[in-house]
């Protein structure tokens, strides 16, 4: 076997398919992931068995970043004195901080509120998956 030479080595890694860099997250999507994860990792709580009593009296937490409303809702769930020391809550608390600063900091230029409505994220509308038209 010949050994490659330099001509043929430039052309092999200019011929090599370049691997696929994802791009950087922007405010808007860490500030939508992390808001989706929130949630998630709430129901998750509220469902955990045995679940902790003082579960039942966090704050309901259901995000919609772009409802303006939801800043209240994370300084609330961050006050709330519920489940105090218990480290799945305080483990949340910090995401939910580190949200609200993101959102409030950060990204502030880059989020519109769409909503002014803090019973929406009181009482969510259930997400259907039929088409319009056909019985549920």
């Amino acid at each position: 076997m010949e050994p490659l030479t330099p001509a043929l080595l430039l052309l092999l890694l200019l011929a090599w398919p370049p691997a696929a860099r994802p791009a950087p997250p922007t405010c808007y999507s860490r500030m939508l992931g992390l808001s989706r994860e929130i949630t998630g990792d709430f129901q998750l709580l509220q469902t955990a068995e045995p679940a902790e009593a003082c579960v039942q009296y966090l704050p309901h937490l259901y995000l919609d970043i772009h409802n303006y409303c939801v800043l209240a809702k994370l300084r609330d769930f961050v006050a709330s004195p519920q489940c105090w020391r218990v480290a799945q809550v305080d483990a949340l608390k910090d995401k939910v901080r580190k949200l609200y600063t993101i959102m409030n900091s950060f990204c502030r230029r880059d989020l519109v509120f769409l909503a002014d409505d803090c019973n929406a994220l009181e009482y969510p509308t259930p997400v259907t998956t039929s088409p319009p038209g056909h019985p549920r």
